[in-house]
């Protein structure tokens, strides 16, 4: 994601099913998955394109029946219905970062894919040098309770281009800091969280398997998810930056759930508010 209210990167970048506690999370494995290649992101399935198309290892993003997007106030102009006539039903949308900042285009994305149907969830973008509860408090100040929102989403990684928060604290700091923003806000809005994170913070801070029991959206954009995260459970995958979606200008993420439509709605009616 990596799109701080801070400072813009010129570049759009791009990247568990169930609830309740780490022991009883219902989880979609790859089980019947073909067999691990490398080929041109097929898209043939899909009303989406791509800006820069690269090569996939594993299962496509063609091979998953629903598909969503995320975004924030760096995204052009945008069709909602038109969007959502393309095949998009959920969106990923940036409301607050660090203890302070809060994203000014997020009001007008959130009344809009209530407006036309499309699922929504808002995301913060974790700022590592402020306390986790001031960042709470400041996404509770800007995202109500609605019951009907998916549950809200901690956007984790390094941010090297941020000038002014160079630090990167230790593994154990890390997961200490972040499980006390998880608690705090599932705490308040009584929603397990979705944890979305990228393979370099993924590798130095939780390829252990530390904080089991939360949904998972993953960032991947040359292979499936299991490739470059070894036995993480997933929920979710952002596997463009540089989507093309009818309705959207300009390059747009683009993620996969892991799952069939079906599955979709059951796990909807399960984790709204």
């Amino acid at each position: 994601m990596l799109r701080p209210i801070a400072v813009l990167a010129p570049l759009l970048l791009a990247a568990c099913i169930g609830g309740g506690t780490a022991g009883d999370v219902l989880l979609l494995d790859n089980a019947g998955s073909p067999p691990p290649a490398t080929r041109t992101n097929d898209t043939r399935h899909l009303k989406y394109g791509d800006h820069d198309a690269v090569k996939i290892q594993g299962r496509q993003p063609a091979d998953y029946d629903v598909h969503g997007i995320d975004l924030s106030r760096h995204n052009l102009g945008i069709d909602w219905r038109r969007a959502k006539r393309a095949g998009i039903e959920f969106a990923f949308v940036k409301a607050t970062e660090g203890k302070d900042d809060s994203d000014p285009r997020f009001g007008e994305f959130w009344q809009a894919t209530q407006r036309v149907g499309i699922e929504r969830s808002a995301y913060h973008f974790y700022y590592f040098c402020a306390a986790p509860e001031e960042q709470a408090r400041n996404y509770i100040r800007n995202v109500q309770k609605d019951q009907a929102s998916l549950p809200p989403v901690l956007d984790v990684e390094w941010n090297p281009k941020s000038p002014s928060c160079k630090t990167r604290p230790a593994p154990v700091e890390v997961r200490r800091v972040l499980k006390r923003w998880l608690d705090m806000i599932e705490r308040h809005y009584g929603q397990k969280p979705i944890i979305y994170t990228t393979v370099d913070f993924h590798r130095e801070n939780l390829a252990g398997g530390e904080l089991p029991g939360y949904h998972y959206w993953l960032r991947s954009v040359t292979a499936e998810p299991k490739f470059r995260y070894t036995n993480r459970p997933w929920t979710f995958w952002q596997y463009t930056g540089t989507g093309k979606v009818p309705g959207i200008e300009g390059p747009v993420d683009i993620n996969a759930f892991n799952g069939s439509k079906r599955q979709w709605r059951d796990w909807v009616a399960q984790n709204r508010r």
